[in-house]
């Protein structure tokens, strides 16, 4: 039995073999991840074999088909080693594969969803741009309709994976004449298209080997067909599609990185001697690994219940408390992270040690896919509404009359 079908039929076993995989192949193998390229081939090839590029596509189009809760424990799983390696294929199973399978044609999802399950293709999701990052509804990239298809022109920037994408779900401005969502559609580009063009790979603070480029579109014609979706202006619809699991995904990576980070420290701290006994022993060293555990496990309970809830589309209450748990779990895991370099010391600080390279990689959080502030903002808006329709609903004091 392929590792496909185990997951589809024995998803317990399949979590087993995933646990071995992490520890055995990836950790080991974290040093390599420095390539602008990103993840070695070596690298991602048991992660391609464990079907990890198809979590989030149906069986029907060749993933694996999982659910919500199953999602979220793969992805813990998978995060204990380095966040880079989810990198590789976060795109593909979050962003772009949710665009296609939620809104495109019948023939666009035959197409490219089989592609991205297996991980043959790899893909690039193209929103941010220069004044288009939390205003996501800012693209100023412009798709203009020429006889039997369309040009693109304009700049993308930040996009994961650029440089080794082969397919780009690319936001643009089809109606410059209507402001915000509604102009914008969204198209699947394909690399090699004339006209596009991928700019020099990002140096950035950590996630080295999870690479980022500028995507440029210059008098880059696409046919018709290229048109996610049966009408122009769904794109803004198409960008959100994917946002909730996206934005629940990287919860489960702030877990899985936490999870990896407070192992790390409480080895550390059993072995190193300090007065005459381990540090652990100490009481101040124990306590900060205590509020590790503590405040990770509180990150996990509330991904796994929301999980339990989670539908396509999510319900407005499940939307917001998707925003929780990623604000939460993403503040969680840069306090976990700045602790372990604490319990460490001088050596936490260190290159040398995986510690330091964690404390970096997992600042990214607080950022992508709508950083601490945006999540605020998504949490208080629901509670807001949550109340007026509340209000609505209770009868008045006021006699009739």
């Amino acid at each position: 039995m392929d590792l496909f079908e185990l997951a589809r039929s024995d998803f317990p076993a399949w979590l087993a073999t995933l646990d071995r995989t992490v520890t055995d192949h990836l950790i080991p193998n974290e040093e390599r991840l420095s390539d602008e390229a990103g993840v070695p081939d070596d690298l991602a090839e048991p992660l391609k074999k464990l079907g990890m590029f198809g979590l989030t596509i149906p069986k029907q189009y060749g993933g694996l088909g999982l659910d919500m809760e199953q999602q979220c424990q793969a992805m813990i799983a998978v995060t204990r080693a380095s966040s880079v390696y989810r990198a590789r294929f976060s795109t593909t199973v979050g962003l772009s594969a949710q665009a296609i399978l939620l809104n495109g044609r019948e023939e666009q999802c035959r197409m490219y969803l089989p592609r991205l399950a297996t991980g043959a293709w790899t893909s690039a999701f193209a929103l941010t741009e220069e004044n288009a990052g939390s205003d996501a509804t800012n693209v100023e990239t412009t798709a203009r309709r020429d006889g039997n298809g369309y040009v693109l022109d304009g700049a993308k920037r930040y996009i994961t994976n650029a440089n080794i994408a082969d397919l780009f779900v690319v936001m643009a401005r089809t109606d410059p004449a209507r402001s915000g969502a509604d102009g914008i559609s969204a198209f699947l580009v394909e690399r090699g298209t004339p006209g596009l063009t991928v700019g020099a790979v990002d140096r950035k603070m950590g996630q080295a080997g999870a690479p980022t480029a500028p995507v440029l579109f210059a008098n880059c014609r696409v046919p018709a067909s290229a048109l996610l979706g049966r009408e122009e202006g769904q794109g803004f619809k198409n960008a959100m599609g994917g946002i909730n699991t996206a934005r629940l995904h990287v919860a489960c990576t702030c877990v899985g990185q936490a999870e990896r980070l407070t192992r790390d420290a409480l080895a550390y701290a059993m072995q190193r001697r300090q007065f005459g006994k381990p540090i652990v022993e100490h009481q101040s060293v124990g306590n900060l690994l205590a509020d590790c555990r503590t405040e990770t496990l509180a990150a996990r309970a509330m991904i796994m219940e929301t999980a339990r809830r989670f539908t396509h589309p999510p319900l407005p209450e499940v939307a917001a408390d998707i925003a929780c748990c990623k604000y939460f779990a993403s503040e969680m895991v840069c306090r976990v992270a700045d602790r372990a370099v604490q319990v460490l010391g001088g050596a936490g600080y260190l290159s040398s040690h995986c510690i330091e390279r964690l404390y970096r990689d997992v600042r990214l959080f607080r950022l992508f896919e709508g950083t601490s502030q945006i999540q605020q903002m998504v949490i208080a808006r629901s509670m807001v509404r949550g109340a007026m329709v509340r209000s609505a609903k209770v009868p008045s004091d006021k006699p009739a009359g």
